[in-house]
C-alpha cells in the first residue's frame, strides 16, 4: 500500500548547533504525563470489574473490545479451529521462536541454595515460581503473537503452575488463530477474552470465570499501563511498557538503506514510538533520510511510521564516536544498534541500553521474534534502573536463616548493642533471653562436670 510522504520525513539535528542540548532532551524526556482523564476512567472500570464480577466484565468487553460474547474463556474446541487455520509454514515459525526463547532462558534458571557456617549458621536462599501469573497481549492496530511468546515462555520454563493469558478478542468474538497457537507453543494454560483496563482489573481481583493471579506482564495501551499501575501492590506487575524506541551508532560502513529499515521497523508500530539515529559520518544523515522517503512510500503501516518519525525521530550529527557514545548512554535507549564493522569496543561503553544489536547483520527484528533473548525490555530511559523481562520474573525468593546456640553466642551480644542504638528495647530483649538460657545451659553442663569429676576423687 503506498503512502503519501510528507515534506518532513525527519528532523535533522547537530551537536554542536544552538539549542540541541534542548533538543536532545525532549527526546531524553519521552514519557508522556498521565491525563487526570485517563486515571479517573480507568479507575472507574478497575472498580466496576472489582465489584461486579463477570457482568461488568462482559459488559466491559461488549463496550470497550466490541465484541458480544458470552462466555470468556478460550473453548478447546476454538484451540483446534485455529490449528486448522493457521498455515503450517506459520505454525513451524512460531515453534521454532518459542523453542529459541524456551532455549535461551533455560541457561540461566537461579536455583535455592545455602551455606553452614561454623558455630551453627546457616543462611541461603530458596526459590519458588509464582503460583498463578496472567500475560497481557494486545490487539488492535496489529496482532502480536510474539509477544505471546516471549511472555509467556519464560514463565513456562521455570514451571509456573497456571499461566492465564489475556487479550482482546476481534468484533466476531474470537481470538486471532496466530495468537492461539502462539499461547499453545509457548506453555499457556488458559486464554480468556478481554482486553483493556477490565482485563488488568479481572487479572488482578478475579471473578467466576477468571482466577486472581500473583503477577501480570505484558505490555499494552495507555488505559493498561494505568490500569496496571494502579492495581500493583494487590499484584505484581513487570516494568511499565511504553512506546517501543530504537537508537542505532552508525559510522560511515554502514548501509544507509538498512539503517532507514532499522529505524523504520520501529517506527511503524505505534505514532508514539521514536527512532533516533547518531553518526559521526554527516554525509549519511542526508543519504538515511533519502532512503525513509523512498521506503515510506511502499510501506504497508507507512502513515503510522510516517508519524513517528516526523514527530518524535531524529537523526543526529555528532562530533566523533565518543559523543555518540554519550548521548546513547543518556537517553537509555530500549534497542541499540551499533551499525559499524567492529562494535564490541562500542558495546562495552554502553551502560543504559535493553538490548544492544551488534554489527550491520542484526536488525532489531531478528530480536522480536526468534534470536533466543526476550523483546520484552525497558522503554522511556528506564534501561538506566529495569532489566529485560526473563524467568526472574516468574520467581520469588524466600531468605532461609538458622542460629544454633554457638551462633547466637557468638554474634548475639553485637545484635544487642545494634538493637540498643536503635532503641529497640523489644529486639534486644528476643536476644537477650536466648542467651540467658544457653549461659544457664551452659553453667549447669560445668557444674555437673564438676560433680562427676569430684565423684571419681
Amino acid at each position: 500500500m503506498a503512502t503519501r510522504v510528507a515534506a518532513k520525513i525527519i528532523s535533522v539535528l547537530e551537536t554542536g548547533e544552538a539549542g540541541f542540548q534542548g533538543q536532545f532532551e525532549k527526546l531524553v524526556r519521552r514519557r508522556e504525563a498521565q491525563s487526570e482523564d485517563v486515571t479517573r476512567t480507568v479507575a472507574k472500570i478497575v472498580e466496576r470489574v472489582r465489584a461486579g464480577g463477570d457482568a461488568e466484565l462482559l459488559a466491559c468487553v461488549r463496550r470497550f473490545d466490541g465484541a458480544r460474547i458470552d462466555e470468556l474463556e478460550v473453548a478447546p474446541e476454538e484451540f483446534e479451529e485455529a490449528a486448522e487455520k493457521i498455515d503450517p509454514a506459520d505454525r513451524a515459525a512460531l515453534g521454532k521462536a518459542a523453542m529459541r526463547v524456551r532455549e535461551f532462558h533455560r541457561k540461566r534458571i537461579p536455583s535455592s541454595w545455602e551455606v553452614r557456617e561454623e558455630g551453627g549458621g546457616t543462611f541461603g536462599y530458596r526459590v519458588r515460581p509464582l503460583a498463578r501469573v496472567g500475560i497481557y497481549v494486545p490487539g488492535g492496530k496489529a496482532v502480536y503473537p510474539s509477544t505471546v511468546i516471549m511472555n509467556a515462555v519464560p514463565a513456562s520454563v521455570v514451571e509456573v503452575p497456571e499461566i492465564l493469558m489475556a487479550t482482546p478478542p476481534g468484533p466476531d468474538g474470537k481470538v486471532r488463530a496466530e495468537v492461539l497457537i502462539a499461547a499453545k507453543v509457548a506453555g499457556v494454560h488458559r486464554v480468556f477474552k478481554m482486553g483493556g483496563a477490565h482485563a488488568i482489573a479481572a487479572l488482578a481481583y478475579g471473578t467466576a470465570s477468571v482466577p486472581a493471579v500473583d503477577k501480570i506482564v505484558g505490555p499494552g495501551n495507555v488505559y493498561v499501563a494505568t490500569a496496571k499501575r494502579m492495581v500493583f501492590g494487590d499484584v505484581a506487575i513487570d516494568t511499565e511498557a511504553g512506546p517501543t524506541e530504537v537508537m542505532v551508532i552508525a559510522d560511515r560502513s554502514a548501509n544507509p538503506a538498512w539503517v532507514a529499515a532499522d529505524l523504520i521497523s520501529q517506527a511503524e508500530h505505534d505514532e508514539m514510538a521514536q527512532a533516533i539515529l547518531l553518526t559521526p559520518a554527516k554525509a549519511l544523515v542526508a543519504r538515511v533520510r533519502d532512503q525513509i522517503g523512498k521506503q515510506l512510500k511502499a510501506l504497508d503501516r507507512g502513515k503510522i511510521a510516517a508519524k513517528s518519525l516526523q514527530t518524535r525521530g531524529a537523526l543526529i550529527a555528532c562530533k566523533n564516536m565518543e559523543e555518540c557514545i554519550a548521548l546513547a548512554n543518556r537517553y537509555a535507549p530500549e534497542h541499540l544498534i551499533i551499525a559499524v564493522d567492529d562494535p564490541d569496543p562500542i558495546a562495552k561503553q554502553i551502560i543504559n541500553a535493553g538490548a544492544i544489536f551488534l554489527g550491520h547483520y542484526t536488525p532489531v527484528a531478528v530480536g522480536d521474534y526468534l534470536a533466543g533473548p526476550n523483546h520484552v525490555l525497558p522503554t522511556g530511559g528506564t534501561a538506566r534502573f529495569f532489566s529485560p523481562l526473563s524467568v526472574d520474573d516468574f520467581l520469588k525468593k524466600t531468605i532461609v536463616t538458622r542460629f544454633e546456640p554457638p551462633k547466637l553466642r557468638e554474634l548475639g551480644l553485637d545484635v544487642m548493642r545494634l538493637a540498643d542504638i536503635e532503641g529497640l528495647t523489644g529486639h534486644r530483649l528476643s536476644v537477650d533471653l536466648r542467651l540467658q538460657k544457653i549461659r544457664r545451659a551452659r553453667r549447669e553442663r560445668e557444674a555437673a562436670r564438676e560433680a562427676e569429676a569430684e565423684s571419681l576423687l
